[in-house]
């Protein structure tokens, strides 16, 4: 992994992302892929917690918005089943492997260079993109789902398992969309409502023309600025595209919306990124 410059470091606050090929190895990559199979070849997902993982509203709250099982996972791992992509959570927390991966010396280092001073984890995920089958994930902003006072103080780290094209759906993104705010929120609905979650606002339509894709070899790492809009389309391809993404929050002088569906809890409160 070649050291970060200061050159990037400007990129990413200009475009709201950053690309940095090689970060990690092809053995580092490979040992999440092995562990992530023992894991999954030993779940057992009772039927009523099959939840589905989406950024769609409508698909968003008659899957999550119904069920305990999603507002209830931020500190466990738990199973998401999005229209071909299985979602794992809390990986970050309970299992050795990805937990070396997220407060690896690399990661703290580029903490560091990008000027943060109490980053703190609050949620991980390992995403399997299935050939042929891999469900888009529409625009969004990962603020609207992990909301802080004041904006901008999350960070998301995407790490590319497998090779992400553009045909096994890598991530795309409108660059510098990041300073516009947020235009939705998702929050918790008031004790005795229909659904536990709701939004708040509405995603704009966005102009397909303005998005930039970012394939993407493996062992890279994406940056995501938490407002930045980004999207993946279907995985139209004969190769999955595996990911273990996690997002880290500025804990100086951030508050941590209490409307916010993941809620840290005395079992995990939200664990420091630098050990």
């Amino acid at each position: 992994m070649a050291s970060v410059t200061q050159q990037q470091i400007q990129q990413f606050h200009k475009d709201g992302f950053l690309v940095l090929e090689q970060f990690f190895s092809a053995e580092e990559c490979d040992s999440m892929r092995r562990q992530i199979q023992g894991i999954v070849e030993e779940m057992e997902v009772p039927p009523h917690c099959r939840t589905a993982f989406s950024t769609r509203e409508e698909e968003q709250l008659r899957e999550q918005g119904s069920s305990d099982y999603f507002l209830t996972s931020g500190d466990k791992i738990r199973f998401f089943f999005e229209k071909g992509v299985l979602d794992e959570k809390a990986l970050h927390a309970y299992d050795p492997v990805f937990k070396q991966i997220t407060h690896s010396p690399k990661v703290q280092e580029l903490g560091r260079k990008l000027g943060l001073e109490r980053p703190v984890v609050v949620q991980s995920m390992y995403i399997f993109k299935q050939p042929g089958i891999g469900g888009e994930v529409t625009p969004h902003q990962d603020a609207t789902f992990l909301h802080t006072e004041p904006l901008g103080r999350i960070l998301g780290f995407w790490i590319a398992l497998e090779d992400a094209t553009q045909e096994n759906g890598c991530l795309w993104f409108i660059p510098g969309s990041h300073t516009n705010g947020i235009s939705r929120r998702m929050v918790r609905a008031a004790s005795g409502a229909s659904t536990c979650v709701e939004f708040v606002g509405s995603e704009p339509a966005y102009d397909d023309k303005q998005f930039l894709p970012l394939p993407i070899r493996k062992g890279g790492l994406i940056l995501i600025h938490g407002e930045v809009v980004h999207k993946s389309e279907l995985n139209s391809s004969e190769s999955s595209r595996h990911v273990f993404a996690f997002h880290v929050m500025e804990a100086k002088g951030t508050t941590w919306s209490k409307e916010n569906w993941l809620q840290p809890t005395p079992e995990l409160p939200f664990p420091s990124l630098y050990t």
